[in-house]
C-alpha cells in the first residue's frame, strides 16, 4: 500500500505537467456534467448547482445559488488570470512588438464578427434571442491550446504564438463585450465605492506596496462593490489584475508574475473543470429537434463552426496577401486553417456568455446545447487539418 500511493502521486503529477491536461479535465467535467443531466442522478446534479450560499457582515447580505457563486465569483479569478496575461504580454510579450499583433489582432477581429452575424443572421426576427450574439464570438484558449498540445512537436512555435495572441486579444474583446453589453440596473452608490477601491489599487502600484496581502482584500472590497453596482462582477478581476505591478523600479520583479504562476494551477484544474461541470448539464432527453433547429442553437452551431473559421482564416489571410502581417513560420496554409477551426473551440467562454445573456431559461439550455456543438466539431475539424497538414514525425523546429 505504501509504495503504490507514491507511485499514484506521481502519476498525478505527470498528467498535471503535461499542457493539455487542463483541456482533458474540462472534458471529463463537461461528460460528467451530461451524464448527471441525463440519468437519474440529475436530482444530484440539480441540487448541487442549486445549494443556497449566503455570506451575511452587518448590513451587507450576499445570497445566491451555488451556480452563480461559482459564475460570479471563481469566474472573477479566472479573469484576474486573463487581466495578468494581458497586462504581462503587453508590456513584455507577444503583444508588445506591433509586427507581431497584426497577424492575429486581424484574426481576432475576424472571429469576433463573423460569428456575431451568422448569429444575427438566425435570429434576426427575435429580440430577444439576439441577446445571445456574443456567445459564438469568444474561444476557450485552455482546450483549443490542449487540442494543439496533443499533436506535439509537430507543430511549428509560430502557430502555437499565433494561436495564444488571437485568443489573448479574443479574451480581452470578450471582456469589453461583457462590460458594454451585458449590465444590468446599475447602482451608484456600488459604482462609487468600486472606484474608491480602483484607486486604492492605483495608489499601492504607483507606491510599489509590495504585499501581495493588501491587493487580494482590497480586490475582494472591489470584486463586492462590483457585484452589488449591477457591472458584471468577473470585470473586478481584470481591474484588479491591471493594477499588479509587473516590475518596480529598482528593476526587481513585481508581483504580476508570482501572482499569475500562482493562480494558473488553480485555475486550469479546478476552477475551469468546475464551472464546465455546472453550466455544461444540459437535459438532452428534454430536447427535441425543434430545440436544435431553434435560431439560437443553429446559430451558436453555425458562429463557432463556420463563422470562427471564415472569420479567423479570412481576416488572416487578407492581412498576409495585403502585406501587413506574414505567414508564422514554418506554417502553411492548411495548418492556418486547422488553427482556425480551432478557434471555434467556445465552451467555457461561450458557456460564460451564454449565463450573462439568458440566465436560467429554456433559450440558455439551447445556447448551451449550441456551444457543445459547435465546439465539438470544431475541435474534431481542427484536429484532422493540422493531424494530416503537419509533418508526420515529432521534430524540433527552431525560429
Amino acid at each position: 500500500m505504501t509504495q503504490q500511493q507514491p507511485e499514484a502521486m506521481t502519476a498525478v503529477k505527470e498528467f498535471l505537467k503535461m499542457e493539455s491536461a487542463g483541456g482533458i479535465l474540462l472534458v471529463i467535467a463537461m461528460v460528467l456534467a451530461l451524464i448527471f443531466a441525463n440519468t437519474p442522478l440529475n436530482f444530484l446534479y440539480q441540487g448541487f448547482i442549486d445549494v443556497p450560499v449566503e455570506v451575511r457582515i452587518g448590513a451587507l447580505d450576499i445570497q445566491k445559488p451555488l451556480l452563480l457563486w461559482i459564475n460570479d465569483g471563481l469566474m472573477a479569478l479566472f479573469f484576474l488570470l486573463i487581466g495578468l496575461e494581458v497586462k504581462r504580454e503587453v508590456l513584455e510579450g507577444e503583444l508588445s512588438n506591433r509586427s507581431q499583433i497584426a497577424l492575429p489582432g486581424f484574426a481576432a477581429v475576424g472571429g469576433m464578427v463573423v460569428p456575431a452575424l451568422f448569429y444575427y443572421f438566425f435570429n434576426s426576427g427575435d429580440p430577444e434571442a439576439l441577446r445571445g450574439w456574443a456567445i459564438p464570438t469568444a474561444t476557450d484558449i485552455a482546450f483549443a491550446l490542449g487540442i494543439l498540445s496533443l499533436l506535439g512537436n509537430r507543430v511549428p512555435p509560430g502557430l502555437k504564438v499565433f494561436l495564444l495572441a488571437l485568443a489573448i486579444m479574443d479574451d480581452l474583446g470578450a471582456i469589453i463585450i461583457i462590460a458594454i453589453f451585458y449590465t444590468s440596473d446599475l447602482s451608484t452608490l456600488s459604482l462609487i465605492l468600486a472606484s474608491v477601491a480602483i484607486v486604492i489599487l492605483a495608489l499601492l502600484n504607483i507606491y510599489e506596496r509590495r504585499s501581495r496581502a493588501a491587493y487580494v482584500i482590497v480586490g475582494v472590497f472591489l470584486w463586492t462593490c462590483v457585484l452589488k453596482s449591477g457591472v458584471h462582477a468577473t470585470l473586478a478581476g481584470v481591474a484588479l489584475a491591471f493594477a499588479i505591478p509587473l516590475r518596480f523600479k529598482d528593476g526587481s520583479d513585481g508581483l504580476l508574475h508570482d501572482m499569475e504562476h500562482r493562480l494558473h494551477n488553480w485555475v486550469a484544474y479546478l476552477i475551469l473543470p468546475v464551472f464546465a461541470f455546472a453550466n455544461a448539464g444540459v437535459p438532452l432527453m428534454d430536447m427535441s429537434i425543434e430545440d436544435l433547429k431553434s435560431g439560437i442553437t443553429l446559430g451558436i452551431t453555425a458562429g463557432l463552426f463556420i463563422g470562427k473559421q471564415i472569420g479567423v482564416f479570412g481576416f488572416a489571410a487578407i492581412a498576409i496577401l495585403i502585406g501587413v502581417a506574414t505567414m508564422p513560420k514554418n506554417a502553411n496554409w492548411a495548418q492556418l486553417w486547422g488553427i482556425s477551426c480551432l478557434c471555434g473551440i467556445g465552451l467555457t467562454m461561450s458557456l460564460f456568455v451564454s449565463s450573462l445573456a439568458f440566465e436560467v431559461s429554456e433559450a440558455e439550455m439551447m445556447a448551451r446545447l449550441g456551444v457543445l456543438i459547435g465546439s465539438l466539431v470544431s475541435a474534431v475539424l481542427g484536429y484532422i487539418i493540422l493531424h494530416f497538414s503537419l509533418p508526420k514525425t515529432d521534430q524540433t523546429i527552431e525560429e
